[in-house]
């Protein structure tokens, strides 16, 4: 909103010689850094309000398949979850006061995180207002699927006339793989699955949360590398025109999550839900499909890659030996069932995030 209403009066200011170019009325750099405080600032104001409200209509009903697990977790029982929704409120306040929407990221970017997260308050909404353990897993694959196919194919189009925008790259090597056409499956697959992967990392208070702010912040820096022609020429990644607005979506994200993250530090006041975890994952694979990076992806966000391959580590050896790998999957529940407090294995797997966010972004000039 702001961005347009500077286009539209900028001619005046340009007569006054305050001002000579977009670039230098509305640096990224700076509306980055005031989207992630007005997101973390609503986040805050908004919390106690959508508690309350959420605590009267959503509270988390402990119910796994493990009996052991709702015992540990018997004391959650009763906290307000769908707390994602106000992430969400916070999050996209921020993109439109603070992103240009004339940029096709911006509102590829936003609807990602509307559908993602509708289908998510669709899933928490059936299993909290029913005996239903929300929708069926084939009904959420096939919602996932068809809001990251619709991703893919815009993205495509986005994408086809820019030199790069279809490969997939290889950090380090710099190589580059030609997609083509199966670019859009391998877009919609990197969508799901950081979905479902923050989805699975969401069970312990802060973790998903606090891991979600490393990944975030890493994917501020890179979406920043892309959209700057010097920066990308300089460190070797593919340079893409526009995809530097996504700095600023990234840092509204950030600023959102730390601000739904001081009510949801140990003890939880409240649980972001599929409504959050959901958006919240399928939007940091847009933005590493995006900028051409989703082999650091894995990397950025190898907490929720860990995390998920320890549960279909856990099926597969179940399945063939009958034994189980881990006390419990994810690999959170298998700490916490090995008697380590929650938040020492939270404050752990933050520290891991960090490093990796770190690591990451270092790797993109070697």
């Amino acid at each position: 909103m702001l961005v347009w209403l500077i286009h539209y009066f900028g001619p005046l200011l340009e007569d006054l010689e305050l001002i000579s170019s977009i670039e230098r009325r509305a640096f990224i750099t700076t509306r980055t850094a005031l989207a992630s405080f007005t997101a973390f600032f609503l986040a805050i104001l908004f919390g106690p309000i959508a508690i309350r409200w959420l605590k009267a209509r959503f509270r988390e009903r402990i119910a796994s398949d493990s009996a052991r697990l709702n015992e540990l977790h018997a004391s959650k029982s009763e906290t307000p979850t769908m707390g994602g929704l106000f992430i969400l409120a916070a999050f996209g306040l921020a993109v439109i006061l603070w992103c240009d929407f004339s940029n096709r990221y911006v509102l590829l970017a936003l609807f990602v995180t509307v559908s993602l997260g509708a289908i998510g308050a669709i899933d928490d909404w059936i299993k909290l207002s029913t005996h239903k353990k929300g929708l069926t897993v084939r009904q959420k694959f096939l919602g996932q699927w068809l809001v990251a196919l619709i991703a893919a194919s815009t993205l495509y189009v986005i994408h086809q006339d820019k030199p790069g925008g279809l490969d997939l790259y290889i950090p380090v090597a710099h190589w580059a793989v030609p997609l083509g056409l199966l670019f859009i499956v391998w877009v919609a697959t990197v969508i799901v699955g950081a979905s479902n992967a923050v989805n699975l990392t969401d069970g312990l208070d802060g973790l998903a949360a606090g891991a979600m702010v490393s990944a975030g912040s890493a994917f501020v820096a890179l979406t920043y590398f892309a959209g700057h022609k010097t920066l990308a020429d300089f460190l070797r990644v593919p340079s893409l025109p526009g995809c530097g607005e996504l700095t600023v979506v990234l840092g509204a994200l950030v600023g959102a999550v730390m601000g739904f993250l001081w009510f949801n530090a140990h003890p939880a006041q409240v649980f972001m839900g599929d409504a959050g975890s959901l958006p919240l994952g399928g939007l940091i694979g847009l933005a590493a499909c995006a900028t051409r990076q989703e082999l650091l992806l894995v990397i950025v966000g190898g907490v929720f890659v860990v995390e998920t391959l320890s549960v279909i580590l856990q099926v597969g050896y179940y399945r063939w030996t009958k034994t189980r790998l881990l006390a419990c999957s994810p690999l959170h529940n298998h700490f916490l069932f090995r008697g380590q407090h929650e938040v020492k294995i939270v404050v752990r797997f933050w520290i891991v995030s960090a490093l990796l966010a770190l690591l990451a972004v270092a790797l993109v000039k070697v």
